[in-house]
């Protein structure tokens, strides 16, 4: 089935997501949509599988326009959709969660047998080793991503969107992925594979269309160099590499025994943590969403209480003393949700960058605010932070996901700090936000404050940590060091022991940083690609002639 969509505009109000967007899939091919979060990928594909209806433009298929009401004439169509956030009830078995919508009976009853047959028949075509009789809720992560796929080929899919479809993936999850979209492009399927990862999208991709800021700004190879990409979807050069030094470590300083932490449930979410971090190291903390790294940081903020344990910074105690304690011994704090947690858009940027430096004499006189020097402070940060805003006197919910963000940062990093944690950095942010920010976390670092950073990304990890703590359902599953090689990490994310995980690493085969360097794509090198990256006006291979700045 050929796809195509021809100038496909959406707004919202005076938002416009998509910008006339033009893309086509051929049959049988992996066409990725890369883009930052926020450029208007997702915007665009649901509106492919009839979620939203266009303002503008038209879909053919098959040469022939065509008008969605619905999801169910996009399936109708044969295109199906894995939304990033699944679609499964928990307590449904696989074969009932397959049939869920267009049920088929023997009577009055559900026919479960034809189910289970179904999903039988494509789970033994691919590969997929997925129980029909399995509960939801029992199955790890990536086999319930499967389901979704199995769920969207027992409707006759012949276009497969996948939105973002590693982001709750360990790498030996992701790899599997790949291996799917390989074998469903064999058999004849298309695949609109959404991301914002470099890495995966030359490992996988026929061709490659970026967004940026809801408009088509260039077309590549999956030749093309992770450097060039990364252009493409900001608009301007960048560093991938974060390029500290190693590490000068002080004295242990943040010391964690025993800690417990229960979510609302009752379950313990933290169960047990130790670790300990020093003066002027990163230690990361890693793993699939959910595995209780969260509230191991909000533990350590005084935001959740925690049930037993220890945690001490300089020899003090936080536990017990609250928030206001924590913050006034010395701890830097970046939320893992900035809007809801680390800003308040309503007041100005000026504002948000003293609210919890308020009660400093610096910025207030008696019951009165210092006007002037918070304005001042304002204006210092802005210009060091590079935040993009109107004004310092601008509500901060005008600014972009990335210039809040910078934001918070140089709120926190403003003050000298016994302790900085960060929780999820750099998610949603764009490729040139993320090296800004990174940047700042490895000075902080090297101005001999110990630093924490929670991370599901794994190129961040990487990147910044000195050590490696990986957490899985609520326990660390070892600590290891920043250069552990990323299987490793991969398998001891998914609850392997750190010396199992080592000896399945050195076991299995080598699988390249870049497949496409491999048969596909044999004259590919990531460091002097043969690139073809064009733009809509033919623009040299690699070139755009959009030079926008990222907000």
């Amino acid at each position: 089935m050929r796809l195509e969509l021809r100038g496909i505009t959406k707004r919202f109000g005076p938002l416009v997501a998509n910008d006339a967007i033009d893309l086509v899939v051929e049959p049988g091919e992996i066409h990725c949509l890369l883009g930052e979060n926020g450029a208007g990928k997702s915007t665009l594909m649901n509106v492919l599988y009839g979620l939203y209806s266009p303002d503008d433009g038209e879909l053919v298929v098959d040469d022939r326009p065509i008008t969605f009401d619905g999801p169910g004439a996009a399936m109708a169509a044969g295109i199906g959709m894995v939304h990033q956030h699944f679609m499964l009830v928990p307590v449904f078995t696989v074969a009932e969660s397959v049939v869920l919508g267009h049920e088929r009976t023997k009577g009055l009853l559900l026919d479960l047998d034809a189910a289970r047959e179904q999903v039988r028949e494509i789970s033994d075509r691919y590969g997929f080793g997925v129980d029909p009789d399995a509960r939801i809720e029992d199955l790890p992560v990536g086999v319930q991503q499967r389901v979704e796929i199995i769920k969207a080929l027992v409707g006759d899919a012949r276009v497969l969107i996948l939105d973002e479809p590693t982001a709750v993936l360990t790498p030996q999850e992701t790899d599997e992925l790949i291996d799917i979209m390989r074998q469903l492009k064999a058999g004849g399927t298309s695949v609109v594979f959404i991301t914002h990862k470099l890495r995966e999208v030359r490992a996988v991709a026929d061709r490659i269309t970026v967004i940026r800021r809801g408009k088509v700004v260039g077309t590549a190879s999956p030749r093309t160099s992770e450097n060039e990409l990364a252009s493409l979807m900001v608009g301007r050069s960048v560093s991938l590499g974060v390029g500290k030094e190693p590490p000068r470590r002080g004295e242990e300083h943040l010391v964690v025994r025993d800690l417990v932490v229960r979510d609302p449930r009752g379950a313990r979410a933290v169960d047990g943590v130790s670790f300990s971090v020093a003066r002027g190291e990163v230690l990361a903390v890693a793993g699939v969403d959910g595995n209780g790294q969260s509230e191991l940081a909000e533990a350590v903020l005084g935001l959740v209480e925690a049930e037993s344990g220890s945690v001490r910074l300089g020899g003090r105690e936080l536990l017990g003393l609250g928030v206001r304690g924590v913050l006034d011994a010395g701890v830097g704090f970046v939320p893992e949700d900035r809007s809801s947690d680390g800003v308040v858009g309503s007041l100005s940027v000026a504002e948000n960058l003293v609210l919890d430096l308020v009660r400093s004499p610096e910025y207030r006189r008696g019951l009165s605010l210092r006007r002037d020097a918070i304005r001042a402070n304002a204006e210092r940060r802005v210009e060091e932070f590079d935040v993009r805003t109107q004004g310092v006197d601008a509500p901060v919910a005008t600014l972009s996901g990335g210039n809040q963000q910078k934001v918070v940062l140089a709120r926190e990093l403003s003050r000298e700090l016994e302790l900085f944690v960060a929780s999820q950095p750099t998610r949603g942010l764009d490729v040139g936000s993320i090296e800004f920010v990174h940047r700042r976390i490895v000075a902080e670092r090297d101005g001999g404050t110990p630093v924490v950073i929670v991370s599901t990304e794994l190129d961040e990890v990487v990147e910044l940590a000195d050590r490696i703590a990986v957490m899985y359902r609520g326990k660390v599953v070892g600590l290891v060091d920043g250069s552990t090689d990323r299987d490793v990490l991969g398998l001891m994310m998914a609850g392997v022991p750190e010396d199992e995980a080592r000896r399945q690493a050195q076991e299995r085969p080598t699988r390249a940083d870049h497949p496409d360097a491999a048969a596909d794509h044999p004259d590919a090198t990531a460091d002097h690609p043969d690139a073809t990256a064009r733009h809509a006006h033919e623009a040299p291979a690699g070139a755009t002639t959009t030079r926008e700045e990222a907000p």
